[in-house]
């Protein structure tokens, strides 16, 4: 499956909408997503599974590529 997640680079900082990042990950459950991040201290404010219509929309993105764990 594939999740996409939004962030903030810094857990320390207060998140402001303009700084909000976003990877693309794959795994099994938002679980193992969280576990994976988790050494990269990143303030994570969703995790979204990507299926469907939703998923080859972002997949025609120029900025899809998908980190695998």
């Amino acid at each position: 499956m594939i999740y996409k997640v939004y962030y903030q680079e810094n857990a320390l900082e207060v998140p402001v909408r303009e700084n909000t990042k976003s990877l693309y990950v794959e795994a099994g459950s938002e679980r193992e997503v969280r576990a994976a991040l988790k050494d990269r201290k990143y303030n994570i404010e969703l995790i979204q599974l990507l299926e469907g219509n939703h998923l080859e929309y972002e997949q025609a993105s120029q900025n899809f590529k998908v980190e695998k764990f």
